[in-house]
């Protein structure tokens, strides 16, 4: 592949714009807010999960506290019928009293077991309400804590958002008039060679790779065209020879 020297001195500054670029993207994937969002984010849904469970623990209780409850009204209303026909005198015979009498005792043992019923799932309300109300107060913290880390997060990306969006623009000018063919090996070996697809040779030596060019090959690359577009034998990026390339 040939293209003009100049547009492979101009390559260099293309490269150096998108490491800054990836650089800048490497930041804002990696700043310290990032992990702890993250783990909030995961702990505040175990929290939404907990807190659904923890309310249908205290919904059915309460729907048996109220069922309890009405039992014991229900039994309560009974026995007072009761007695009052028997206060009342409405029943006269000794039989019938003594019946209902037995009855009442027996009505007073279901109240009492019924009452004790009632006083063991009122302790379980409650406790069921304390989970949930601990588990809605420390929603409420990681909702405080999530919004502080995320303005932090926004507030340093919209700085290297900017920066990066500068960058995006500056290369778009950067690359008016480069050969397409010259481009296209650029930016696939930057795919393959961790983001840098062109190298300055300087003073001998592959800035990209960081090796010493062999002198065979070096002298290889002396007697090249200028416009011929020189790749380096280790790395395969392409090297650009400039005044500093010490051939």
């Amino acid at each position: 592949m040939k293209a003009d020297p100049a547009a492979q001195l101009k390559l260099l500054d293309v490269q150096a714009l998108d490491a800054r670029a990836d650089l800048l993207r490497h930041q804002l994937d990696s700043l310290p807010e990032l992990e702890e969002i993250a783990a909030l984010q995961a702990t505040r849904t175990e929290l939404v999960d907990q807190a659904r469970d923890a309310r249908i623990v205290v919904d059915d209780l309460t729907v048996e506290q109220k069922k309890v409850d009405a039992d014991v009204e229900q039994v309560k209303a009974r026995r007072k019928r009761d007695q009052d026909r028997i206060d009342q005198g409405l029943i006269s015979n000794p039989k019938d009293i003594e019946r209902m009498q037995h009855e009442m005792v027996s009505l007073e043992r279901r109240i009492t077991s019924l009452e004790d019923d009632e006083l063991e799932i009122m302790a379980s309300v409650e406790d069921a309400q304390r989970t949930l109300d601990s588990l809605a107060a420390q929603q409420s913290a990681t909702d405080e804590r999530l919004a502080v880390l995320l303005a932090s997060r926004d507030e340093k990306g919209v700085d290297i958002e900017a920066e990066l969006a500068r960058l995006v623009d500056q290369r778009a000018t950067e690359v008016e008039g480069l050969p397409e063919d010259l481009l296209a090996l650029y930016d696939k070996l930057r795919s393959n060679r961790r983001g840098v697809g062109a190298a300055e040779l300087r003073q001998r030596r592959c800035t990209g790779c960081q090796l010493t060019i062999d002198p065979a090959e070096l002298e290889k690359i002396r007697k090249s065209p200028e416009d011929l577009v020189v790749r380096c034998e280790e790395c395969s990026r392409i090297l650009v020879r400039s005044p500093e390339s010490g051939l």
